[in-house]
C-alpha cells in the first residue's frame, strides 16, 4: 500500500510541477495538471497490473 501512497505523492508534485511551467490560463493550467496526474496513476496502475499478471 505504501508503494501506492509514494506513486500518488510523485505523480502529484510531478503534475503540479508541469502544470506551473506550461503556457496558458490559469484554468487551462490547472486542467492540464489534473490530465497529467491522471494519466500518471492510469499508466502505472496498467503497467503494474501487466507485470503481475506475466509474474
Amino acid at each position: 500500500m505504501i508503494h501506492f501512497l509514494y506513486l500518488v505523492g510523485f505523480a502529484l508534485f510531478v503534475s503540479i510541477a508541469f502544470a506551473v511551467f506550461v503556457n496558458g490560463t490559469s484554468r487551462q493550467r490547472i486542467i492540464y495538471g489534473v490530465k497529467i496526474f491522471a494519466q500518471f496513476l492510469i499508466i502505472s496502475l496498467v503497467i503494474g497490473w501487466i507485470f503481475y499478471s506475466i509474474t
